[in-house]
């Protein structure tokens, strides 16, 4: 089962103020370990929202909003996906994250094609989702 890991943002990493060379030292031995444990499939830092943007759609148009946006609670900094075998391997990774005080984790399973009940995708829908997956993970390895 894979799980997103969201970094929330605060005032600082809105602000764009990057953490000390301590904790980047610390992120780096733990990315390591997720790597090591064969876990790690994807792990980025974001740019604050005044560097980012919203499409909506309002009256089935598509509105593009620039940021920053209001609420830094509301935000995410910077994401992990892992792969494990369980919930608990899943929060036992969480609460190695390297966070001081005050840092919020939070964690989401991704749906899987298996999680959906047979009834509800088009028959050919997981024969095509499995496709698309190969071909994403082809062109990875051809970057």
């Amino acid at each position: 089962m894979r799980y997103m890991m969201l970094v929330r943002a605060d005032e600082n990493t809105e602000a764009g103020v990057l953490p000390p060379p301590e904790l980047f030292e610390e992120m780096g031995r733990y990315n390591e370990e997720l790597v090591k444990a064969g876990v790690l499939l994807a792990a980025d830092g974001l740019q604050p929202s005044a560097k980012g943007f919203r499409v909506t759609w309002p009256g089935g148009k598509p509105k593009v909003t620039d940021g920053p946006f209001a609420e830094a609670k509301e935000l995410i900094a910077g994401y992990w996906i892992i792969q494990v075998k369980s919930r608990e391997e899943a929060v036992e990774w969480a609460s190695r994250v390297p966070f001081g005080e005050g840092g919020v984790l939070e964690l989401r399973q991704i749906f899987e094609p298996t999680d959906f009940p047979g009834d509800a995708l088009p028959p050919d829908a997981l024969e095509r989702e499995k496709a698309l997956r190969e071909e994403v993970e082809r062109q990875a390895g051809n970057r």
